[in-house]
């Protein structure tokens, strides 16, 4: 339930509080602006070149309006700075730096936008700022995070397609994403995953929810329905284009225009799930009509600047200005000039021509080694990415880094968990099926950080943020195993096994190598 001002007070249109304690307020508000001056480059750089997060940049002036709307409950509430929540930023600073030393940088994101909400609370009290709950924590859609649900988007996507193709009769040949009709082929990549529909469509339901129903049940409601409204619009989306272009003899939707097919769609079913939620909206907020008089003759003792404000807004700059004065003295010792060489890997099987054109789809790394290996009756191939002073466009993980591009010519089609033995340490490594027309591979990958092995990129995420931590630097590096593929997984499964158990120590011993050089 949204508050206004008891009688009395209805009618004042500005805070009780001085133009010197607004300016201390804006202050303490817009430093972190300029202390996290590379996180809020590293949001806008987002914005700039994706256009699923383009709408980053209204999400500040919305946030603006809705506090605006509410501005009565400055002179409701009047400000009461309140100690405690400099603990909670405090510990976001903390959770700030560990995703600057694991380069995580949603994480740094997100801890640095959460610190504006938890400022307000610091300087305004619990009650003034709980009262604006709504228009702070709206701050958090600025963060262009997503990205991670394109994979699953596209899978389901491309199930649902293939499903209801089937349903209506015509036959489909499928491998992985991609798949046949008698018409023509089709694949679903990532414009077609569906994951900018999903975006838009919960910022715009949250907002909407907010602005249209009290009721908290609603509002769960009709956002859960932004959430699931999307998904299953995409899916028909994706079955509309390819009937249209099955039917039209691949003359209609396979460009361009089955993109704008697309948006036309998605905003027809935006348009219909915002209209049906406007039967139930409850406008207006109730008014109470009782208030105490003594509630404006308190407002009117706290008019001017409150007295532990100038001493709030000193704690909240130093808490945040302390975290990246800690980063920056990490990064400066962690920093490691020396050019990368590779070092030797002594593998003891011959050498062999390769045997196929796969590239991993990751970022550039400081050095690259590729080499296949005659192990028993099949080539084996070995490759070798390593990173050394990583940052946002040059990192050993990252949700860009994949065994292959979504558009590559070679595409994954099943993936599991497997557990091996890398140099005596047990890993449980990634192991990826990779196909095209002309043939298949098994990939085996895992990566090594600072002298630590591991499949999971979680774990390499929290092995490189403590490296940097205790300044060891954050060296580290992606190894993949590759074998040809002929649906013979246990014959396939022993050659990279023998190879890995053969030559892992020759493999750790040139990281380990490398990283002292």
């Amino acid at each position: 339930m949204f508050l206004k001002p008891p009688p009395g007070v209805i009618n004042a249109t500005t805070a009780p509080i001085s133009r010197q304690g607004t300016m201390l307020i804006a202050l303490a508000l817009l430093a972190p602006f300029l202390l996290y001056l590379g996180t809020v480059r590293s949001i806008v750089s987002v914005w700039n070149s994706s256009e699923t997060f383009a709408h980053g940049y209204v999400i500040l002036p919305i946030s603006l309006w809705l506090v605006w709307r509410r501005r009565e409950n400055f002179s409701l509430y009047p400000p009461k700075p309140w100690p405690p929540a400099l603990v909670l930023l405090g510990l976001l600073g903390a959770g700030w730096l560990a995703a600057q030393l694991g380069e995580v940088q949603v994480v740094s994101q997100y801890t640095f936008v959460a610190m504006f909400p938890v400022a307000a609370l610091a300087l305004f009290g619990p009650r003034l700022a709980g009262s604006l709950t709504f228009p702070l924590l709206f701050l958090l859609f600025a963060v262009p995070f997503g990205e991670i649900f394109v994979g699953p988007l596209i899978q389901f996507t491309a199930d649902f397609t293939v499903w209801a193709v089937r349903a209506t009769g015509i036959p489909v040949l499928r491998s992985g994403t991609r798949f046949e009709l008698p018409t023509g082929s089709w694949s679903v990549v990532e414009a077609c995953s569906g994951v900018r529909y999903l975006i838009s469509s919960i910022t715009l339901g949250c907002l909407y929810a907010y602005l249209t129903y009290r009721s908290t049940a609603r509002r769960v409601l009709f956002v859960g329905l932004s959430v699931i409204v999307p998904v299953i619009a995409n899916g028909l989306r994706a079955y509309m284009i390819v009937m249209i272009g099955h039917l039209s003899g691949m003359e209609l939707a396979t460009g361009v225009d089955h993109i704008i097919y697309g948006w036309l769609f998605f905003g027809l079913v935006m348009f219909v799930m915002f209209w049906i939620g406007s039967f139930w909206r409850e406008d207006g907020a109730t008014v109470s009509t009782s208030a105490p008089v003594a509630v404006a003759a308190s407002i009117a003792k706290a008019a001017g600047t409150p007295r532990r404000l100038p001493a709030m807004v000193a704690g909240v700059l130093l808490v945040c200005a302390f975290w990246p004065a800690l980063a920056l003295v990490g990064e400066r010792a962690n920093h490691n000039p020396a050019p990368v060489r590779l070092a030797d890997i002594a593998v003891t099987a011959p050498q062999t021509a390769d045997f196929a054109d796969w590239k991993p789809f990751y970022m550039t790394p400081d050095a690259r080694f590729h080499q296949a290996y005659q192990a028993g009756s099949l080539p084996v191939s070995l490759t070798v990415l390593y990173y050394r002073n990583q940052n946002p466009e040059k990192n050993l993980i990252s949700s860009m880094n994949r065994l292959s591009g979504y558009e590559d010519a070679w595409h994954e089609v099943d993936s599991a968990a497997r557990a091996e033995t890398v140099a005596g340490t047990p890993v449980t490594l990634h192991e990826g099926i990779l196909r095209t027309p002309q043939g298949a591979l098994m990939v085996w990958a895992f990566k090594w950080v600072g002298g630590h092995y591991t499949g999971s990129d979680y774990v390499g995420k929290l092995w490189q943020a403590a490296n940097k931590a205790m300044m060891r630097g954050d060296d580290g590096a992606a190894v993949m195993l590759a074998v040809p593929y002929d649906n013979d997984k246990e014959r396939t499964r022993a050659a990279l096994h023998r190879f890995l158990a053969d030559q892992g120590a020759a493999l750790d011993q040139a990281l380990n190598a490398t990283r002292t050089h």
